[in-house]
C-alpha cells in the first residue's frame, strides 16, 4: 500500500536515488556494501553523472535517501557522513539540501529508517514531487521497500550482493544506466 500522505497529483515526478552502490561506488566486503568513511573516498558510479542529466532533463525532481547506520553503531560520525554527501553532490551536480539521511540503526524503530518510508516521503515535500509518479533506485532491499510504503515505483539495482532480495514488485536492472533508462521509458509512456 502507499503512503496515506501522498502528495497532490499533478506535481512533479522524481527520483530518489539510494547512494551508496547507486550514485557512488560502494566498497563491498563479504558480499555487503560498506558507504565511503570519508569524502576523499567518494568515487561517483561511472553512470551517475549521465544519469543524473538525463532525468533532469527530462524535469524529474532528484534527490538521494540514505541510510548511514553507522552514526548510530558508532563506527562513523554525522560529519563525517555530512562531508560524503557533501562532496557526492559537487561531484555529481546535485543539491546539497538534496540528500536526506537516516542515521539510525533497526533497534531505534524510526519511520526514516528504509525501508520505512519516512526519508522518501520527506524529500518529495521538500521538492514538491508526486509520490505516486516517483521511482526509487536503490540497490538492496530496503530501497525498494521504501519506495513500496511510500507509493512509488522501484528499480532496484542488482549487484550481486549476498543478502536478502526485494520483495517485488520492482524492475531489476544490472546498472544505474539501465535504472535511468528504465525511468526515462516509464515515464514517456505516461
Amino acid at each position: 500500500m502507499g503512503y496515506e500522505g501522498r502528495l497532490t497529483w499533478g506535481a512533479a515526478p522524481a527520483v530518489f536515488f539510494d547512494r551508496d552502490g547507486v550514485l557512488i561506488e560502494a566498497t563491498v566486503r563479504d558480499g555487503r556494501p560498506y558507504p565511503p568513511r570519508t569524502a576523499d573516498g567518494v568515487r561517483p558510479d561511472p553512470d551517475a553523472v549521465d544519469a543524473v542529466r538525463a532525468l533532469r532533463a527530462a524535469g524529474f525532481a532528484l534527490a538521494v535517501v540514505t541510510n548511514q547506520p553507522d552514526v548510530a553503531r558508532g563506527t562513523a560520525t554525522e560529519e563525517s557522513v555530512r562531508a560524503v554527501n557533501a562532496r557526492a553532490a559537487e561531484l555529481l551536480g546535485l543539491a546539497p539540501d538534496s540528500f536526506f539521511t537516516c542515521l539510525h540503526d533497526d533497534s531505534d524503530g524510526c519511520s526514516c529508517r528504509k525501508p520505512g518510508p519516512g526519508l522518501v516521503v520527506r524529500a518529495a515535500r521538500h521538492c514538491g514531487a508526486d509520490l505516486s509518479r516517483s521511482f526509487v533506485i536503490g540497490d538492496r532491499w530496503r530501497d525498494v521497500g521504501a519506495a513500496h510504503r511510500a507509493g512509488c515505483a522501484a528499480v532496484w539495482i542488482d549487484r550481486g550482493y549476498r543478502e536478502r532480495m526485494p520483495e517485488p514488485p520492482y524492475r531489476r536492472v544490472p546498472s544505474l544506466a539501465r535504472a535511468a533508462a528504465v525511468v526515462l521509458g516509464a515515464h514517456g509512456g505516461r
